[in-house]
């Protein structure tokens, strides 16, 4: 999905989760509703943060090779 696509059905979580809050303590189903409505917002929000990413630098961090430090290397 585009990033435009994700930022709406985000909104449109937002709007059902409000509406929700106000009577999840009414009833069970509407508990177990709010906490499927929250997962699937999270969901977006996660591939919201992975459309932003910068995947041709994210590319050229894996390619170049990073020395690792240890623990020895501090005594020297």
């Amino acid at each position: 999905m585009k990033k435009k696509d994700l930022k709406k059905a985000i909104k449109e979580k937002e709007i059902q989760l409000s509406k929700l809050e106000q009577h999840m303590d009414k009833s069970k189903t509407c508990a177990e509703v709010y906490n499927n409505v929250i997962l699937e917002k999270a969901i977006l929000n996660q591939e919201l943060k992975e459309e932003c990413k910068n995947k041709f630098a994210e590319r050229v961090k894996k390619l170049i090779p990073r020395k690792k430090t240890l623990i020895c290397d501090y005594f020297k």
